[in-house]
């Protein structure tokens, strides 16, 4: 059974940092891309960053670009989102995700897996 457990979610300032950590079991997390994936209050839920399986490859929203890192530790089956220089409007659920083939993808439709999320807010 694959499990996607996150953690990090709470309560930031803006301009503030918070880093996400996303533990996975269940499969051979080495040969699968890993992404994270955001659902603001009453927006649909959009790709932020993703990276490949060996971490040499990475995808990011243009609107964290810069201010967010993804990446991965494959001897521990985590995968990370440090979250710099925070603003209101990147408050929302974030869910760590797989998507089909183990390949990495952008769109919530090639996904195969979802944690249940943690929550992150930043305050003006």
């Amino acid at each position: 059974q694959v499990q996607l457990a996150e953690s990090g979610g709470g309560l930031v300032q803006a301009g503030g940092s918070l880093r996400l950590s996303c533990a996975v079991s269940g499969l051979t997390f080495s040969t699968y891309a890993m992404h994270w994936f955001r659902q603001a209050p009453g927006k649909e839920r959009e790709i932020v960053a993703g990276i490949n399986y060996s971490g040499q490859s990475t995808y990011y929203a243009d609107s964290v670009k810069g201010r967010f890192t993804i990446s991965r530790d494959n001897a521990k089956n985590t995968v990370d989102l440090q979250m710099n220089s925070l603003k209101p409007e990147d408050t929302a659920v974030y869910y760590c995700a797989i998507g089909r083939y183990g390949r990495l993808v952008t769109m919530e439709r090639e996904i195969n897996y979802w944690g249940k999320g943690t929550l992150v807010t930043v305050s003006s």
